[in-house]
């Protein structure tokens, strides 16, 4: 049933003269940002040659591909991305590894600056080193209060620390004659390249993979290709000598896959075609197929320690040893498939899911599966996902072309030539979602459901999901392939569940992640008509948050041996203790001579300032009509910390403005002896007064609301410049109907209802257009280059307009991801 659906494909528009045609070997990588990388060659058709291309598309807008000739001389063999994935590698069938990041932190511009070469020789294997950082999800405790018993920290040695136990950054990759190649990233740039050779004897390597051990070792499993030949094992250590990259090898124990030693099958499949270990830090376990023209079969061996039996001739004379019999390493085969149609590709988890007995009984009886399925794709179209340690199938899909059992189609399809079917397949970083790309180049984006179609209750699935963002909260992956699965009547709940879980941990946790949780909730209230409106909330929170702590950072000790709170603290304590509503006496409890800043600094934040004036104003004056939850700004009116923010806010700037009066907010008043900022910091405090502490929230008073009925026709109402509700396409593939998107070509998406309601908010096309972060206007054509983030659709300049220290501080918050976490992307100038 519903285990596995299409959620979109993206295929390449048809041109006459040149076309994309899947590279031989066709690979792709997918990151913890939820980027894909893949690869295709593109074919001039009048001068016969080929470009091997790396594209790069972001699951929420994969039309919008940034396509880049590689530079590779020979076709593609591996690509791999960071543990940030915010670089990727790839390498070559001749020898060469490049090194990919991002131009100025945009995800739709890629340069290669650094790399190694070993000439000439195809690259079979390549891995970057591991960092040390390993976590492992508990299903068992996913009830527990504390995230840390949830997602427990492994302990994990780096494969090369630097001085002081940092670890060191490199890859490392396996060539076809069996070379194995170290290249380390050294903290100024500079890259040391070793190369030695597996072992003695060199033979040719036609398959390997790499993997990493608890201690700090890599492992390394080679094989000819041919499954009568043995798939050896390595271990790798590398370490700095005398400021040159050093590598040492030692051959561990081998195996001969079962397949080929059973007198039934015994040359039945004669290549090995895929060998993986399963994960990259679990050298112990291997996954191999070995494969004929029509099938193959797949076999999970693992490494065990077992004792050595000592002949009885040996018992009595040897010395008793604490009667300890030697152990000795041997690979034993957990399980294997029967006969199956021929594989032709492999994707494994990447969700460190825990597998004691405990947690994989937990996992059963709550049919919770991501990260125990590993996917195989066949050549007649269909995926298999099967169970990382029993090799039971969980789930098939079946291409269009394709349904079982129907006799005539088999018969066209062996007339026809050969079936489309996936080259190169990828999981998501939850496993939630899979990618796969097919002999068209065409990409192929499939859902998988957590239960693998068990039907759950309500509030389990609700379980499922929230464990799955609990876990990308702290990790700080990105969650889209999460969202994928959440259907409107969800939203409410997960997000109240979200935030309960939130608040059970402790007070340093939740600094850490409280800007990352008020992301996931808006990107979670942007999947239901009910609760879009809070979208615009919760951006809006995450710029007073961002504000609140820039402006706070420039207040500056008076004196040099300063007691032990920072300014920005004393404000805070000083807010929150004196709860008076007139903005002087507040004022007169703060040391003045530690808000003095040069006037320039002050004339800088004018915007930023401006913005904090109308949003206080704006929320005030909907105060009367607050039954009304579908406007942007209604959540704030009962967010005691929040209006807290703005109030200490109010103040700092009542401050500045006795500094230099030009940088205080604008306010158009109908007459000019009204003290604008005391009246709105007056109104402010009453609501504040009203919601300060969460557990005991009360009504506005009738004189409030009154006052604040008044407010139009004292001052005028500002309009806020709320967030668009972006162009992504993940509230498009809520109905479960398949979208068919081109690459390069922007879909003219038709908006479920829930955003057509909303644009009443949103500016219009045409209309002025504005720098979501830096408040400046940008006009209705803007001349600007600018970027724009790929999760919260958030526009801004690329180029800073003004060089201040201070702007130079606010700018800094958001240079590498947007206040959303979301990655940017360079926007076509017409994007009007």
């Amino acid at each position: 049933g519903g285990v596995m659906d299409l959620a979109y494909v993206c295929e390449w528009e048809k041109k006459p003269k040149s076309n994309h045609c899947p590279s031989i070997p066709l690979v792709c990588a997918w990151s913890c940002r939820n980027l894909i990388a893949f690869t295709t060659d593109l074919r001039n058709e009048e001068e016969k040659d080929l470009t091997h291309m790396v594209h790069i598309i972001d699951t929420e807008h994969p039309w919008d591909v940034y396509s880049v000739n590689s530079g590779h001389a020979e076709v593609i063999t591996c690509l791999e991305w960071d543990q940030s994935g915010s670089r990727l590698l790839s390498a070559d069938a001749d020898g060469h590894i490049k090194c990919w990041s991002m131009t100025d932190h945009l995800a739709n511009s890629w340069e290669s600056t650094v790399g190694s070469v070993v000439e000439g020789d195809p690259v079979v294997a390549l891995s970057w080193l591991h960092n040390g950082v390993k976590l492992a999800l508990h299903v068992e405790k996913s009830g527990a209060s504390n995230f840390g018993e949830k997602f427990s920290r492994v302990k994990f040695s780096p494969s090369l620390t630097l001085f002081g136990g940092k670890p060191m950054e490199g890859w490392i990759a396996v060539t076809i004659s069996g070379l194995v190649t170290v290249s380390l990233l050294k903290p100024n740039g500079q890259v040391l390249t070793s190369t030695e050779s597996l072992c003695r004897l060199r033979c040719r390597v036609a398959l390997a993979d790499v993997a990493f051990t608890g201690g700090g070792n890599i492992v390394v499993a080679t094989s000819d290709g041919s499954s009568t030949s043995p798939v050896q094992f390595y271990k790798v250590c590398v370490s700095v000598v005398n400021e040159k990259c050093k590598i040492d090898t030692e051959i561990l124990p081998s195996l001969f896959m079962r397949c080929t030693t059973e007198p039934s099958c015994k040359d039945k499949y004669p290549a090995i075609t895929h060998l993986k270990f399963l994960a990259r830090d679990m050298s112990e376990q291997v996954l191999l197929c070995a494969s004929n023209q029509n099938s193959s079969i797949v076999e999970c061996w693992s490494l065990r320690k077992e004792g050595l039996p000592v002949n009885n001739i040996f018992q009595q004379i040897s010395p008793v040893v604490g009667d300890k019999q030697p152990m000795i390493l041997k690979w034993r085969i957990l399980s294997a498939t029967n006969d199956l149609d021929r594989v032709s590709a492999v994707a494994l988890p990447k969700l460190p899911i825990s597998l004691t007995n405990t947690d994989l009984k937990v996992a059963n009886d709550t049919k919770f599966f991501p990260g125990l399925g590993l996917a195989l794709a066949f050549h007649d179209g269909s995926v298999h996902i099967v169970h990382r340690l029993s090799l039971q199938m969980m789930a098939v899909f079946y291409s269009s072309s394709q349904r079982p059992g129907d006799e005539q189609t088999i018969k066209r399809q062996r007339m026809a030539g050969p079936l489309v079917h996936f080259k190169a397949m990828q999981l998501s970083w939850t496993s939630l979602a899979l990618a796969g790309i097919d002999s068209h180049g065409k990409l192929s984006m499939l859902r998988i459901s957590p239960s693998m179609g068990h039907v759950l209750d309500m509030n389990m699935s609700l379980r499922h999901l929230l464990f799955l963002l609990e876990y990308c909260m702290v990790t700080g992956y990105d969650w889209w392939d999460i969202l994928l699965h959440v259907q409107p009547n969800m939203v409410q709940n997960l997000v109240e569940k979200l935030h309960e879980e939130y608040m059970r941990q402790n007070a340093a946790l939740q600094q850490v992640l409280s800007t990352r949780i008020v992301a996931m909730k808006a990107s979670l209230c942007k999947l239901s008509s009910s609760t879009i409106a809070r979208v615009c909330d919760y951006h809006a929170k995450l710029f007073l948050i961002a504000i609140s702590c820039t402006l706070k950072s420039l207040l500056r000790p008076h004196f040099l041996n300063t007691p032990d709170k920072s300014p920005g603290d004393r404000l805070t304590e000083v807010c929150s203790k004196i709860t008076d509503i007139d903005i002087d006496k507040v004022m007169i409890n703060l040391k003045t001579e530690e808000f003095v800043l040069e006037m320039t600094t002050l004339q800088s934040l004018q915007q930023l300032i401006q913005w904090v004036g109308d949003f206080v104003l704006y929320l005030l004056a909907s105060l009367p009509n607050q039954g009304s939850p579908v406007r942007p700004g209604h959540s704030f009116l009962r967010d005691g910390a929040s209006l807290g923010m703005f109030r200490e806010l109010m103040v700092v700037i009542r401050i500045w403005g006795l500094l230099k009066p030009s940088c205080l907010p604008v306010y158009t008043a109908t007459s000019d002896t009204q003290d604008s900022m005391s009246l709105l910091f007056r109104l402010l405090t009453k609501l504040w007064l009203c919601c300060r502490e969460e557990n005991h929230i009360t009504e506005p008073d009738d004189t409030l609301i009154d006052e604040c009925c008044l407010l139009p026709s004292q001052l005028l109402i500002p309009n806020i410049d709320w967030l668009p509700i972006n162009d992504g396409i993940i509230s498009k593939l809520q109905n479960k109907q398949l979208v068919r998107l081109q690459f390069g070509k922007a879909p003219g998406l038709v908006g479920h209802t829930v955003s057509s309601q909303f644009d009443a908010f949103v500016r219009a096309p045409g209309q002025p257009k504005i720098d979501h972060l830096r408040r400046l206007h940008l006009g209705a054509y803007p001349t600007e280059e600018c970027k724009s983030c790929t999760r919260c659709g958030c526009v801004t300049m690329l180029k800073s307009p003004n060089k201040v220290t201070a702007v130079k501080q606010w700018e800094q918050r958001w240079i590498k991801n947007c206040l959303c976490g979301g990655l940017w992307r360079r926007m076509p100038l017409s994007y009007s």
